[in-house]
């Protein structure tokens, strides 16, 4: 005991000594929570469209002429988006300033928000969503690399955590609020609504955010930028495919063989480049390899389960969409909670306890979805969707703040859009997968002789168990987390 209250005060003076070093931030700014303040709000709304609709595609099939392989595109589409322009935004950053480029995107999203909310058919209505994809590709990376730069190293876990509220919270909490919007009015009022939030982090933008890195309009290679397009797109589009037209076919093994070339192709040229687009050396640091890994998978965790569940309670257990919404909002509730904890979590323990208890977690709710059926009991579906909802952001922001933590310096850039990059780009693959397996597993029902809603329950069993697996992987990938951080 002695020993160790001897340690603290050797600690202690070595912070005092070094107060640059360990108690001040990289870039600081008088208020660091203000400067924050438009990126959160156009982060919030651009990750809650992301499953803002999923509750209403049930009726914009009907409204919409559509089958289920088609309005996947809603959700698949927009992340696609992201997932293009987010390997962009490091040499953007270079290019504008930060002002400059959140500015854009938030006045982009709007504009996008109108389209889709105006929309007189499917293909608008597509057109709108990635628009404002492109926005939410801006704004995502920005928020976890101005965060590192403007907070303090023992208020990271702490910035991080609010970033991970944003990022974790506005998905969950989607449904819910879309739901009570389908109960009283129009679906295009969704979007509608983003407009006045778009707004408030506008002018929050305009009186507050600093750039925070110099403007060196680096050379562009637009070669690398083409690569990227289309080797995302390709590998989104076969997975897409394959809900219409089978895992075996030809256009989706087509697809998914150019887009792993063009990707492969992408990636040599980022790591023989000198001054890459996306510095992929990132991957070479096993702690930033390792957190990047376990985001990815556990925003498959979250996307792929947040399609199926409001699809489910509507098509399943045949419940009105309003009431749907309010099913799924103590999930959304609790996984905020936890997502605000789960940050200050990772300044004491570090990222293994959590990562790993929240793997275990999620595997429990992914299995309790998978063990519904068409006449399960509304407790028992709330019950599920908090258990999973716990669980999820438990693993989420300690494995973020971990893999970002391992790098320094200009990579640190890098790290960020990289690791954002892949998550939605999981998120989309993960979608296009459990909308595959849902069909397959309508299909295997209908040739057993079930039909109508148990055969939609058979259908997302199969995606649930998909959610349960992701979940496995996630906690087999934990178990090779230190148990300790560098601080």
């Amino acid at each position: 005991m002695i020993a160790m209250k001897e340690s603290v005060k050797v600690m202690d003076s070595v912070q005092n000594s070094r107060p640059e070093v360990v108690k001040r931030a990289r870039v600081p700014v008088a208020h660091p929570l203000l400067a924050m303040m438009g990126m959160l709000i156009g982060g919030f709304v651009g990750m809650f469209s992301e499953t803002s609709l999923n509750i209403a595609l049930p009726q914009l099939m009907t409204r919409l002429n559509v089958s289920t392989a088609t309005i996947q595109w809603l959700v698949t589409g927009y992340m696609l988006m992201v997932g293009v322009v987010l390997p962009l935004s490091s040499i953007i950053t270079k290019w504008f300033t930060t002002r400059q480029v959140i500015l854009f995107a938030l006045v982009d999203f709007a504009i996008g928000a109108v389209i889709s909310a105006s929309a007189p058919g499917f293909g608008v209505l597509l057109l709108g969503r990635m628009i404002q994809g492109i926005a939410t590709g801006l704004i995502l990376p920005l928020m976890f690399t101005v965060a590192m730069q403007i907070f303090p190293p023992y208020k990271l876990g702490a910035a991080m955590g609010m970033v991970g509220l944003v990022i974790m919270f506005a998905p969950a909490v989607g449904p819910t609020l879309a739901g009570l919007v389908l109960g009283i009015a129009s679906w295009r009022w969704i979007f509608w609504l983003f407009v006045p939030f778009l707004v408030i982090a506008f002018i929050f933008a305009v009186t507050s955010l600093a750039n925070i890195a110099p403007v060196t309009r680096p050379k562009v290679d637009f070669l690398s930028i083409i690569l990227s397009t289309l080797g995302f797109g390709s590998l989104v589009l076969g997975v897409s495919l394959a809900s219409d037209h089978g895992w075996g076919s030809l256009p989706v093994i087509g697809s998914l063989i150019v887009g792993i070339l063009i990707l492969a192709w992408y990636t040599h040229r980022q790591l023989t480049m000198p001054k890459p687009i996306l510095n992929l050396r990132a991957f070479a640091i096993p702690g930033f390899r390792i957190g990047a890994s376990l985001v990815m998978i556990n925003f498959g965790i979250i996307l792929s389960a947040m399609y199926l569940l409001p699809m489910y309670i509507q098509r399943g257990l045949l419940i009105p969409v309003a009431l749907t919404g309010i099913i799924m909002f103590p999930g959304g509730v609790m996984n905020a909670v936890v997502s605000a904890i789960s940050g200050r979590l990772y300044d004491r323990v570090g990222a293994q306890g959590p990562a790993r208890l929240g793997f275990i977690i999620s595997m429990v709710g992914a299995l309790m979805l998978a063990l519904t059926s068409a006449h399960s009991v509304i407790g028992y579906v709330i019950m599920a969707h908090i258990i999973l909802m716990i669980g999820a952001p438990l693993a989420m922001s300690p494995s973020q703040t971990h893999g970002l933590n391992a790098l320094t310096g200009p990579i640190a850039a890098d790290g960020s859009a990289i690791m954002n990059t892949l998550q939605q780009i999981v998120g989309a693959i993960a979608t296009a997968i459990a909308t595959s397996l849902l069909g397959i597993g309508q299909l295997a029902a209908n040739n057993s002789g079930l039909h109508g809603a148990m055969a939609f329950v058979h259908g997302t069993h199969y995606g649930f168990y998909f959610t349960f697996i992701l979940a496995l992987v996630g906690f087999l990938l934990a178990l090779r987390l230190p148990k300790s951080e560098a601080k």
